[in-house]
């Protein structure tokens, strides 16, 4: 197996990404890592911390895309961009996988224009995995930002590239499917989501269990929640956003207490485990469903030990054959007779 990885992509490019990669052999991967970007610099980084080259290759690349440029123009005027590189590289079929912690707007319009969807999908979704409040259990969320105006096909197919993802990579044998509107009932929601819910509640071979609130995609529950990109990405910075204000208040309202100090040094394993299962580090990143091929997009300030749990993502999901499982699932009847308005 052989995963493609970004060098230049994110806020701690190259020096982090080029350390996860190689701590990602150290530790036993198997999958040959393909680092894409300046190979001078590279290579000078790799000697000069003793880095090994087993299992590393390099592919030049003499341009960078930044987060601040346009995506459809970086990507189109930056041909020899380690992004560009590593596209073309993915659609070759030389390789099986992706990973970048670069421009979230440039990795996802690259895969579409450059690498392509897999036969049968209408638009591709970002797809997350976010901790709950069960111990272990994660959710699968999506779309978390790839899509910002939805159309009812679109969010069917999520929903289905979803299912495959639990089954194949998550090993859930019937992943429980949720779809995220303003009530639980199934008559709440906005025109869209009406118009999803009864073709996902009829559809056969999955598990659809209709309609949540906002406040019930962590609660462990549900395998999937399925939502349209603009309400997902939004729901996804207000629960990191609430998550890392409850941490602030929690700390600055410790200090203001000598009994509640002693108290915090006692519970400092908590803490220590909290801060843990809510650190998007040990994820890796979220995978783009949909893309055709295994691409997955770190976040932008990833460490190597982001890139280490980015690259093990792709594994999994090479292992799995998802590409070829969401191709066949589209094919079928029930799905390509699907009509909306």
């Amino acid at each position: 197996m052989k995963i493609l990885v970004d060098a230049y992509g994110g806020d701690n490019a190259p020096l982090e990404i080029i350390k996860g990669a190689v701590q990602y052999v150290q530790e036993g991967g198997t999958a040959e890592v393909c680092l894409v970007g300046l190979e001078s610099e590279i290579r000078k980084i790799m000697d000069e911390n003793g880095y090994s080259y087993k299992n590393i290759e390099i592919k030049n690349a003499t341009e960078v895309v930044t987060c601040h440029e346009s995506p459809t123009e970086a990507i189109r005027k930056k041909p020899d961009s380690s992004l560009c590189v590593g596209f073309a590289a993915l659609r070759s079929g030389e390789y099986d996988a992706m990973l970048s912690a670069g421009s979230t707007g440039a990795v996802l319009t690259g895969a579409v224009l450059k690498v392509g969807r897999i036969k049968g999908v209408n638009r591709p979704a970002l797809c997350s995995l976010l901790p709950t409040v069960k111990e272990g259990k994660e959710v699968i969320y999506l779309d978390c930002g790839a899509n910002a105006d939805t159309k009812p096909i679109n969010m069917v197919q999520f929903a289905l590239m979803a299912d495959i993802y639990a089954k194949k990579v998550k090993g859930i044998k019937e992943p429980k499917i949720a779809l995220l509107s303003n009530g639980a009932e199934d008559e709440k929601g906005n025109e869209l989501i009406l118009k999803v819910h009864p073709v996902l509640r009829n559809l056969e071979g999955i598990n659809f269990v209709g309609n949540i609130e906002g406040r019930d995609i962590l609660s462990g529950d549900y395998d999937i929640v399925v939502t349209e990109g603009f309400a997902g990405n939004a729901a996804l910075k207000a629960i990191e956003g609430t998550a890392k204000a409850v941490l602030t208040i929690m700390k600055d309202n410790i200090k203001k207490s000598f009994l509640s100090i002693i108290g915090a040094m006692f519970m400092k394993k908590t803490f220590k485990n909290m801060k843990k299962t809510l650190d998007y580090n040990t994820r890796g990143g979220a995978i783009f469903l949909g893309a055709n091929g295994v691409m997955v997009k770190a976040h932008g300030s990833s460490k190597a030990q982001t890139i280490v749990a980015g690259i093990k993502l792709c594994e999994e999901a090479c292992k799995a054959n998802i590409k070829e499982e969401i191709a066949e699932r589209l094919a079928k009847d029930d799905v390509k007779s699907l009509i909306f308005d």
